[in-house]
Order: structure tokens, then sequence, then C-alpha cells
């Protein structure tokens, strides 16, 4: 489970390169959404989504949480409040809109193919079926390649929040710009792995 972290850590550092979106545009939105749901929380209310429908909105929910579970160390994608990140997000950007509905859509229409339900109402087993054929894309056979191109950038769109949420931050142990009293240079183990020494 770590090991997965670790890996979606790396791909929450790069931007959605197919969108043009910057880290600072996912820093603007972490902060718009924590401000949002904080105003909505004073007043006891729960976040309506903006852009997304009731079934996707559900779907995203299920979704997120299968990129990334709740493990030992932190809480779900859901617990991090991704999906709201992500329909902030979406707000001001209807490419991206197109592109989520798109492969929503696909998701449902596989799952309707192989087990006559939607995504949602897929069991645990279906749904990492149908996982297993896009997650990975250089195993991916010619006929899911666009579901394959949903899922991965879905990934980063989930990892990008997870990591911008204050429980993202949390998860990595980012102690951020500190002064410290002596600096004693990069360990050596550190320095090992990335094969360099001063």
């Amino acid at each position: 489970m770590n090991d997965r972290r670790d890996f979606l850590k790396v791909m929450a550092a790069a931007p959605l390169s197919a969108f043009a979106v910057t880290a600072a545009d996912l820093e603007d939105t972490s902060a718009r959404t924590r401000a949002l749901l904080e105003r909505l929380e004073q007043r006891g209310q729960a976040y309506q989504p903006k852009v997304f429908t009731a079934a996707e909105w559900r779907t995203v929910n299920v979704l997120v949480d299968l990129v990334i579970p709740r493990d030992a160390r932190s809480g779900s994608a859901t617990d991090a409040r991704v999906p709201e990140f992500m329909d902030v997000f979406m707000e001001t950007r209807e490419n991206m809109r197109t592109w989520m509905r798109t492969g929503l859509a696909w998701l449902d229409d596989e799952c309707r193919k192989r087990f006559n339900r939607v995504f949602v109402d897929c069991d645990a087993a279906q749904r990492t079926a149908v996982l297993d054929d896009i997650a990975w894309p250089r195993l991916a056979r010619p006929e899911m390649q666009a579901g394959v191109r949903f899922f991965t950038n879905f990934r980063n769109f989930t990892a990008s929040g997870f990591w911008s949420s204050r429980m993202g931050v949390e998860d990595l142990q980012y102690l951020g710009n500190r002064p410290v009293a002596q600096w004693n240079g990069c360990p050596a183990p550190a320095l090992a792995k990335l094969g360099v020494r001063y």
C-alpha cells in the first residue's frame, strides 16, 4: 500500500499536462476548496456539487477511494475531500468537464457491457476487473485505450487533489521551510542512492 502511495506522490508532482494545469493552479484550487468547505461547515451545510451530476458524484466518490484508499497512515481520497477539490477545479475548465464526463460514461458503458450494471453498482471484483484492464497502460489491450487515457488522468487528478490537501501534506510528512540551527548536509544514504558526494 505504501509503495502505491509513493508512486501516486510522484504522479501528483507532475501537472495534468493534457490540460495545461500547473502546480499554482492546484494550490489555488486547494486553498479555495478548503475555504469553501470551512464556510459550509460553519453554516452546518453539506457540499453540493456544481459540476458533477448526482450519478457522476457517486462514481467519483467510489473511484477516488479505489485510487487512494484509507490506510494505517492516513485517510482516503474522500476523507481528504478530493471529489470536492475536483468539482471546484472543473468549474472554470470546460475541457476538463468534457474529459471527465466522457471518461465516466466510458467506465459505465464498459461495466454495462461486461456486467449489465454501472460502475458503482458493480461488486468489488467486477470493479477491479475493469480497472485492472486500464490501470497499466503498457499492458492494456488496444480496445481499452480510451479507458487507459481517462484513468491515467483521473489517477493523476486524484493524487493532485489528495497531496494538495491538509491530509495529504500530513501524509507526506512535509516539514516546510523551517530554520535549522546546524546543517549537516544530505544524509549519506540519500547521497549514495543518487550516486553523488560532496
